[in-house]
C-alpha cells in the first residue's frame, strides 16, 4: 500500500514539474516577444558618459521562431564631427556571425528576459543588453572595449 501511494506521489510531483517548467518557458518566449519592434532612442533620459551626443537612433528587434534581427541606426553629431551608424545581426539563437576578412563576430542570445548581443570586431568588444525597464521603456546597457558603459532609453515608435 505503501508502495502504491508513492508512485502516485512521485508521478504527480513529476507532472507538477513538467507543468511549471513548461509555464515558465512559456512566460520567458513571452518577455521576448515584448521586445519586438522598433525603438526610437530618447537621448534627454540617456546616459552617454560623454560620448558624442546621439541626435537620433533606433533599434529594430525581431525574434522569429529562434531567429533573432536586431538593425541599429544611430546618427552622432558633435563640434567637429558627424557620422552615422548602421549595423545589423540576424542569427539563430546562440548562432554566430562571422566575416573573416573584417575579423569580425556577432552572436545574440536570450539570458532569462535580456537580449544579449556581443560583437567583436578586431580588438573591440562591444557587448549590448536590451531589457525592459518597470516604465515599458526598453533599456540598452551598451559596454565598448576602452568606454565607460552607457545606458540608452528608448520608446516604442
Amino acid at each position: 500500500m505503501l508502495r502504491k501511494y508513492g508512485k502516485k506521489f512521485l508521478l504527480e510531483a513529476f507532472i507538477l514539474a513538467v507543468v511549471a517548467a513548461l509555464s515558465a518557458a512559456w512566460a520567458f518566449a513571452a518577455n521576448h516577444h515584448e521586445l519586438n519592434g522598433t525603438w526610437q532612442l530618447v537621448p534627454a533620459r540617456s546616459e552617454l558618459n560623454g560620448e558624442p551626443a546621439i541626435q537620433t537612433g533606433s533599434v529594430t528587434i525581431n525574434d522569429r521562431e529562434g531567429n533573432i534581427y536586431v538593425q541599429r541606426n544611430f546618427n552622432f553629431d558633435s563640434a567637429d564631427l558627424s557620422t552615422s551608424s548602421s549595423f545589423s545581426t540576424d542569427a539563430r539563437h546562440k548562432a554566430s556571425i562571422k566575416d573573416k576578412g573584417q575579423d569580425f563576430k556577432s552572436k545574440a542570445k536570450w539570458e532569462g528576459d535580456q537580449l544579449k548581443v556581443v560583437t567583436m570586431q578586431g580588438p573591440m568588444t562591444i557587448t549590448e543588453r536590451y531589457a525592459l525597464s518597470s516604465d515599458g521603456a526598453m533599456m540598452l546597457q551598451l559596454e565598448r572595449t576602452g568606454h565607460q558603459a552607457e545606458t540608452l532609453y528608448f520608446q516604442r515608435q
